[in-house]
């Protein structure tokens, strides 16, 4: 029998068999600014997204002193077939996190930072306060810092939605990830309508808010079901869009069902900008915080507090 730890994988299309493409090979991370940010996060006892998701930017973000903070643990409630992060019973919330997070986005000295968490299902009230305070803590210690967040659909709760709008985040993500033929294979515990209301939501809420999200190509889908996507984004009033390609972390996790190449990344991205999106990022090493302080510059977001 599989123990806890191990996703039950569900075949959405054939696995790749081929090597990496040219296009889709990071370098390795190195350099004084990586080590310092790693330092940084271990002695404020934080986590990133970087590692825990095994991001293939790391290495060049970390030397830009660019990070996605993780808040609310290491381990997340739901058992996604695409993510690193690990699974499991989290911890208890620590109430102290948003201090240091707000400690080390003052000490790198960033613009723009971003935020996200892992799902925190057993509790989402308390994680949606976490982000709320966080965003406080960071406007407060760094005054001229955009502050993005990436949320969990906190299962559909307004509620957890409002808090966390109610702190003025300047740029407002959650990831829509795949189309809706997949989302039962990819997305554990989530639904496709319960992303498009809660980005529809945002805009009700907070009329002002930037609003973003995030694909992954390579699971099984189809260029025509990609499109289908960014119509639906787009109709909700979605800002940013960017697209990358999946890759598989381990062999536990959904497997490749396609590269898709450099000219077929710009064709998506010509294809979604038909459908009102300030900024369109697409391209195989493209995350959902991947230049995010030049895509919040595009858009023209506004400091909340201005």
């Amino acid at each position: 029998m599989a123990s806890p730890q191990q996703l039950v994988q569900i075949e959405t299309g054939p696995p790749v068999r081929q090597p990496k493409p040219e296009w889709l090979r990071a370098k390795a991370p190195v350099g004084e600014n990586f080590h310092n940010l790693k330092k940084l996060a271990r002695g404020l006892a934080l986590h990133t997204v970087c590692e825990s998701a095994q991001c293939p930017n790391i290495g060049e973000c970390w030397n830009h002193r660019t990070a996605t903070f993780m808040l609310l643990g290491d381990i997340c409630t739901r058992r996604c077939g695409f993510c690193a992060v690990p699974k499991g019973r989290p911890q208890a919330i620590d109430w102290q996190e948003p201090a240091r997070v707000a400690e080390a986005v003052a000490t790198l000295g960033l613009k723009h930072a971003v935020v996200t968490s892992v799902n925190r299902d057993d509790d989402n009230i308390g994680g949606a306060r976490i982000f709320a305070e966080t965003i406080r803590q960071i406007h407060e210690r760094s005054p001229e810092c955009r502050v993005e967040v990436l949320i969990p659909d906190f299962q559909g709760i307004e509620e957890c939605l409002r808090i966390v709008l109610d702190a003025k985040p300047e740029v407002l993500n959650h990831n829509t990830e795949t189309v809706p033929r997949l989302y039962r294979a990819v997305r554990s515990g989530a639904r496709y309508q319960r992303t498009l209301d809660l980005l529809e939501n945002a805009k009700k809420i907070a009329p002002g808010i930037v609003t973003k999200s995030g694909v992954m190509a390579g699971l099984g889908e189809t260029a025509e079901e990609l499109v289908e996507v960014f119509h639906d984004l787009g109709s909700r009033g979605v800002d940013i869009l960017t697209v990358g390609q999946y890759l598989r972390p381990s062999r536990d996790h959904l497997p490749i069902a396609r590269f898709y190449t450099p000219d077929e990344f710009a064709y998506l991205k010509t294809e979604a900008l038909k459908f009102g999106f300030r900024h369109v990022e697409s391209g195989p090493m493209v995350r959902s915080s991947y230049h995010a302080h030049e895509q919040a510059e595009s858009t023209q977001a506004p400091l909340s507090r201005n």
